[in-house]
């Protein structure tokens, strides 16, 4: 489905008696617009020989663009490559040789009445000429819909195996159908995920994975070679069963061997779970569990599966790996405390990162995040709480740090609020971290104030800078973003059950971070309000259900308003049993669903939903709003027209910011 729509798109539906929003104007309206536009430069990657440099960046609405720079001439970024976003997104680009990029675009079509997202890949040159499809031919004489177009597991540009001579060869994952061509030989029964070496200028194509009906993941040693695949259990009628099993190749042979086995319960993952191999040690890195949470782990590849425990903490999960290069080689691992912290393996980029943390200060996230091929010329990403960051290139052999490209213009020159990691007691006397986030030069006392929990509920929030808090603050609210039971990172029991079969704790935990902001003196008691997204939306009107009266003002976006809609969304999808698991069954899926207990809510609700959203259907909102409004609540619904879960469009996140500043306003009693 292509929606093109100019401007814009919205339909606003004021119901039951809430009345129009008010336009926002004046420092209100350049706040939105300056908070609203989205992050400038989305990806940069470098060439293999370090003399270019592709950006992934922002365009008009909802749209992206691909410049490419050149290093060796006046390094202006020139556009090569453009989507609208409506629904074609181009998500990311590098390269495969010095002048030829490779990139990946989704979109989202309505096949047989379902809304489903389709992935491609594509490949052009430097100068945006020759732009062919990568991904394998999906549709000719097959049988069913090819939804997703593979993705690249390798790059081959260094290496002159299989007569590349100007290298430019990737491995790429490829799902195959069963040809179904009625009388001819060549037709192919064959289908399930498969690997090929496919050459980027040239698209010449050899099989180097068989394709295996339930295989689901493969994972290469970074030189061309597939050591790992990982094999999904699955029903006869294709239901996933939440266990995957993985299986590996010692150096030199071609058979399969066990590996470990994952499962998943709830939402909690259990067994090792590989994610990189080093091919010159001949391990495998990946997690698993320890003393209840997650630490990093490197496994033998040499028959022996030997175990090792690389990294762990007693307080948080070790989530992810460091990795540089085409090769992608592990050099470190990182976590989330108060603040993420990095610990790097190899010596030399240990030295490097503390000289870059010097040479940044006011910048502590330093994360690499491209190299060339000889790892002499370095993509970095540098930022801080009241910084949204820029991209930069070190030189290393010249030991020069040079400025790219800032992440958000528009805030340039802005004092941005600090945030502050804090925990707070909840009713139970569990310390429940949490982010608080104060108006620039504000005495933080007796101010209106928003309770801001995450999405997920699988997830959690980090120090650094988020648009939204910071919108908020920059309004002059205070913003609390509690990391309550039911987030991740903090192990297993953290987690419980989950944030919707466990919701009585979890929104008891966030119904706790407004109590604290009240109790603190923060927050005028009056001027309390809650806001969410996601889950953060579903938690935003759960908490009126759980307590009516303590914030005066509700604002939900996309949110989830009933667990047995929830439930309906993926029936005919191969994920619905474990999303059946994941809800549960029981009196919780009516007394935790916001929709069925409108009867509870008494502060005003405003609600922003994309009707192209895929993670919650916008028929949760609508039925929301008809509850709410057949109850006689107050109830403001706003529709976007052809956006999807993160209303990806500066304009419409400017429009919903601006809206909700002046909801809020309202709904307490703000002057100004």
């Amino acid at each position: 489905m292509r929606i093109v729509l100019g401007g814009v798109a919205v339909l606003a539906l004021a119901i039951g008696g809430a009345g129009a929003l008010r336009a926002q104007t004046g420092a209100g309206a350049v706040d939105a617009r300056a908070f609203g536009a989205r992050e400038d430069v989305r990806q940069v990657s470098i060439s293999p020989d370090g003399k270019r440099l592709a950006m992934v960046r922002a365009a008009a609405g909802a749209g992206t663009a691909l410049y490419v720079a050149d290093l060796t001439g006046d390094a202006t970024p020139r556009p090569i490559l453009t989507s609208s976003g409506r629904p074609d997104q181009l998500t990311g680009c590098s390269w495969s040789t010095a002048t030829r990029l490779v990139c990946n675009i989704s979109t989202l079509m309505t096949t047989n009445g379902m809304r489903l997202g389709y992935s491609r890949v594509l490949t052009l040159n430097a100068d945006g000429s020759d732009m062919k499809p990568l991904s394998g031919e999906t549709r000719d004489r097959i049988d069913g819909f090819g939804q997703f177009g593979g993705g690249i597991i390798d790059f081959l540009a260094d290496d002159a195996a299989g007569g590349d001579a100007k290298g430019g060869s990737v491995l790429m994952t490829r799902d195959y159908g069963a040809q179904m061509t009625t009388g001819s030989i060549t037709a192919s029964t064959a289908s399930g995920l498969g690997v090929e070496r496919v050459d980027t200028t040239t698209l010449r194509r050899q099989q180097v994975e068989r394709p295996s009906g339930r295989a689901s993941e493969y994972i290469t040693d970074g030189h061309g070679t597939v050591r790992i695949m990982g094999i999904t259990a699955a029903s006869d009628s294709g239901m996933l069963r939440g266990r995957t099993t993985y299986m590996y190749r010692k150096a030199g042979d071609r058979s399969w061997q066990p590996l470990s086995v994952v499962s998943d319960d709830g939402g909690v993952s259990h067994g090792f779970d590989p994610y990189a191999v080093d091919r010159d040690a001949n391990v495998a890195y990946g997690f698993d569990d320890h003393g209840g949470r997650q630490a990093l782990y490197r496994v033998a590849l040499d028959g022996s599966l030997k175990r090792e425990l690389v990294l762990d903490r007693p307080d948080v999960d070790v989530d992810s790996l460091i990795r540089i290069g085409r090769q992608q080689r592990v050099v470190g691992a990182s976590f989330a405390t108060d603040r993420r912290e990095r610990v790097i393996f190899d010596p030399a980029l240990k030295a490097l990162a503390a000289s870059l943390g010097r040479a940044l200060p006011k910048q502590p996230i330093v994360s690499i995040v491209d190299a060339s091929a000889d790892e002499q010329k370095l993509v970095l990403f540098a930022g801080s709480d009241v910084d949204p960051g820029s991209f930069y290139l070190f030189d290393r052999t010249a030991k020069k740090l040079s400025p790219i490209l800032s992440v958000r213009p528009p805030l340039g020159g802005r004092t941005l609020a600090s945030v502050k990691p804090i925990s707070f007691k909840a009713a139970d006397g569990t310390m429940i971290p949490a982010y608080l986030t104060l108006p620039a030069g504000s005495s933080g006392k007796g101010l209106p104030a928003i309770v801001l929990p995450h999405g997920g509920p699988g997830d959690r929030d980090e120090w650094g800078f988020d648009w939204l808090p910071q919108f908020f603050a920059a309004r002059g609210y205070a913003v609390l973003q509690p990391n309550f039971r039911g987030s991740t990172g903090y192990g297993a029991a953290w987690f419980q059950k989950n944030g919707f079969q466990s919701w009585r704790t979890a929104i008891g935990d966030v119904n706790d971070a407004g109590r604290y902001l009240v109790s603190q003196g923060i927050a005028a008691p009056d001027k309390l309000a809650i806001v969410g997204w996601s889950y953060g939306g579903y938690a935003a009107l759960q908490s009126a259900v759980l307590d009516p009266a303590l914030f005066k003002a509700i604002v939900a976006i996309a949110p989830v308003t009933d667990l047995e809609t929830l439930r309906g969304e993926h029936r005919n999808f191969t994920n619905f049993e474990l999303v059946d698991g994941f809800i549960g069954h029981g009196a919780h899926i009516r007394d935790g669903s916001p929709a069925q207990n409108v009867d509870r809510i008494a502060a005003p609700v405003l609600l922003f939903h994309g009707d192209l959203d895929q993670n919650v259907g916008i028929g949760e909102s609508r039925l929301m709003a008809s509850k709410l409004r057949g109850a006689g609540k107050p109830v403001t619904f706003v529709e976007y027209k052809g956006l999807t879960h993160q209303l990806d469009d500066s304009d419409v996140r400017t429009d919903m910011l601006g809206k909700s500043d002046a909801f809020l306003r309202t709904a307490l009693h703000i002057d100004g």
